[in-house]
């Protein structure tokens, strides 16, 4: 990962047919981060973590932490509003079930 800001992610094809995805803008420094559930005792607890994807991370920071519409939101990742929407929407079902399910979350570059 490049330390510069913003930096590009792709989530790459590894095999598969098609047109190669096109990258999208990151503009926050991302670290690998594990939010774990607790309970009343104050124990973890234990689960198959849900993966959060950068880019559905970035897109809920800019609409949702910092009030982007979805076509700006969608023109500062570099991407589609279509696919801003599918990575929103996607972002938010897994945050859902994280809290629904008591598991865990790991966001990773």
């Amino acid at each position: 990962m490049p330390y510069g800001l913003p930096w590009k992610w792709y989530w790459g094809r590894r095999g598969r047919r098609g047109r190669r995805p096109k990258p999208r803008i990151i503009d926050f420094r991302l670290t690998r981060i594990f939010f774990a559930p607790i309970d009343i005792d104050g124990r973890v607890i234990e689960g198959e973590p849900i993966h959060i994807m950068p880019d559905e991370l970035e897109a809920m920071r800019l609409v949702y932490l910092l009030g982007y519409n979805q076509e700006e939101a969608a023109k500062k990742m570099g991407v589609s509003r279509g696919t801003l929407w599918r990575m929103l929407n996607s972002g938010r079902r897994k945050l859902v079930q994280a809290i629904v399910e008591s598991r865990p979350i790991l966001i990773s570059p």
